[in-house]
């Protein structure tokens, strides 16, 4: 919580984020709740105000449940104004949160006096500089707009949003105080003291989202006559076009020696904005530096082509660089190499390779490794914070905790990963559609693992999807474990290599303590129609958590089409995908 001494900084932050121009397509969300009697309306806001205050710390100046009940009643603008603007109140209510935790946290950096305490308070605001952001989305989704916008597809797809923003706010605190682990602990419990607050408050927006889905009349996910499943029918999108009136000549000669086309056809371009190139060819040597340059807040796809070559750097994509796309000449072509590690200095966070969290980001034919080595512990190739982010074609090469899917939405088609503990790991809404899973040779004492999802509320829409892969398998390892208690990960009509262990999956610890115990029966772990050598259910583990599953409506329910609402992006994306099961 702020105090007093912070309240013009508390206030000035806050006031531009509450002022800051809208970029969200906006549309009415929940449309068409009714109910039977103004009695039932009234005592259904009063449950949702009392969910938004549910558990709300008496201390500081929300001074508990009774007087942020009060609070919210007043700003949603009294009984009967229907359940939306309390909603909104609460949101509005958490943003306040969220800002004021920013600037207790970033007070804290004059109190660290070892360089990983000073790392961990600078990633602590930079993660809660992103619940800010998605908070700040939620708001606008929710803004009041026009009757021709309200239209059914318009408000589930603004719902979708929602909880994808809000459940990604729910996991940056989480990574936050994870930062602080491996110091002496003097900070540690000054940041869980600042973050306790706004983390309990996401989660009763995130049980508030819930209660008003299940009384919104039930609407389509998308229109299935405007495609048949498959990305990239008729048309691309309108970044991979023949280049038009190119600024730099080497940059249009270099696309048409190496222009990709669709198979079949004629064989349209990516347009390319700039080029790198070690030897000088291209307006960048280094990949950052094209980075750094590229405009903020583009509103259109910029495209970076990067050719050939291994580039030792390690590249970080901001919150304002959105639709950046960068391409290279292939996986194990162009290659982005970096070294970080936790056992180097590092937090996993800032290990990363290479780390994206502008919105819209697209990757395609290139690899991002990192070379740190099977005892370096902890150490990121790709962190992804992007929403609605495509990977097509990409290798992500590491060892411990290699693809780091953090949070949002995000699809990687045609991608290599490779690692041998938690390699997969993270609390995206992930879908990863014919990838190659490879498992390597581990360190002395290590056990292998693809995945460690990092669910920790049950209410958030996130989990790993693996659909149509080929887990090679070839030295021994499970397909996950339970980072947090609601860990989801669902493996669909997939090939399960011989090394794939006969339990399937394993536990955190081998003690089964504290909330790994309890996630055996909290996590959601499933399998359907898949095949190979290490596919046999018989011997999986037995906790109430692990399902084979059966229906195909189940299993559908993480697919591209219905866990990333993907046929409202990919197509944009210029990326491959099929949006249901391959076999119905």
């Amino acid at each position: 919580m702020a105090s007093s001494t912070m309240t013009a900084p508390f206030l000035l932050l806050l006031t531009s984020v509450l002022l800051a121009a809208r970029h969200i397509s906006a549309a009415a969300v929940f449309a068409g709740v009714s109910f039977e009697s103004q009695g039932e309306a009234e005592a259904f806001e009063d449950a949702l105000l009392r969910q938004a205050c549910f558990n709300v710390s008496a201390s500081g100046a929300r001074r508990g449940e009774e007087a942020c009940v009060s609070r919210l009643d007043t700003a949603r603008g009294g009984a009967g104004s229907g359940p939306v603007p309390v909603l909104r109140a609460a949101l509005r209510d958490t943003l306040g949160e969220a800002v004021g935790a920013v600037v207790s946290v970033r007070a804290l950096a004059s109190l660290s006096n070892h360089a990983r305490d000073e790392m961990a308070v600078r990633d602590c605001v930079e993660l809660l500089g992103y619940s800010v952001d998605e908070l700040g989305w939620a708001l606008d989704a929710m803004a009041e707009t026009d009757d021709e916008q309200d239209d059914a597809s318009g408000s589930r797809r603004a719902e979708d949003d929602l909880h994808a923003w809000l459940s990604a706010a729910m996991g940056n605190q989480d990574t936050c105080v994870e930062g602080f682990h491996g110091t002496d602990g003097q900070l540690l419990r000054r940041v869980e003291a600042a973050v306790a607050q706004l983390t309990q408050l996401v989660s009763n927006l995130l049980a508030m989202h819930k209660r008003l889905r299940s009384i919104t009349p039930l609407l389509h996910h998308g229109d299935p006559a405007r495609n048949n499943g498959t990305g990239l029918g008729s048309e691309l999108p309108p970044w991979v076009t023949d280049i038009e009136d190119g600024d730099d000549k080497g940059d249009e000669e270099l696309l048409q020696r190496r222009g990709r086309g669709r198979a079949g056809g004629g064989k349209p371009r990516t347009r390319v904005d700039v080029v790198v190139a070690q030897d000088g060819s291209g307006r960048y040597r280094t990949v950052g530096e094209a980075v750094a340059r590229a405009p903020s807040h583009s509103k259109r796809k910029y495209v970076i082509y990067v050719k050939r070559g291994v580039y030792h750097e390690n590249v970080e994509v901001r919150k304002k660089k959105t639709n950046l796309v960068i391409v290279g000449e292939g996986m194990g072509e162009t290659v982005i190499s970096g070294s970080r590690s936790f056992s180097g200095g590092w937090t996993t966070f800032r290990s990363a390779t290479f780390a994206v969290s502008g919105t819209g980001f697209v990757a395609r034919d290139l690899t991002i490794r990192n070379t740190a080595g099977p005892a370096a512990h902890q150490a990121v190739a790709l962190r992804v914070d992007s929403d609605r982010s495509a990977f097509f074609r990409v290798a992500v090469e590491g060892y411990q905790d290699t693809l780091y899917a953090h949070s949002l939405r995000q699809f990687y088609r045609d991608c290599h990963v490779s690692g041998t503990v938690d390699f997969v790991f993270g609390n995206g809404a992930v879908v990863l559609q014919r990838a190659l899973v490879a498992t390597l040779p581990m360190a002395p004492g290590q056990v292998g693992s693809v995945t460690a999802q990092g669910r920790r509320d049950p209410n958030q829409g996130t989990g790993f999807a693996f659909h149509g892969c080929v887990v090679e398998a070839r030295h021994p390892t499970f397909l996950g474990r339970p980072w947090k208690p609601f860990s989801r990960v669902v493996v669909m009509e997939s090939y399960l290599g011989p090394g794939v262990q006969a339990r399937g999956w394993l536990e955190w610890a081998a003690t089964g303590a504290g909330e790994h115990a309890v996630a055996l029966g909290t996590l959601f772990y499933g399998e359907y129609r898949n095949y190979g050598p290490g596919a046999g259910v018989a011997g999986r583990v037995k906790w109430p958590g692990y399902h084979v599953i059966m229906d195909a409506a189940v299993a559908s329910r993480f697919t591209v089409r219905r866990f990333l609402d993907g046929l409202a992006w990919l197509p944009g994306t210029g990326v491959t995908f099929t949006a249901d099961l391959f076999r119905k």
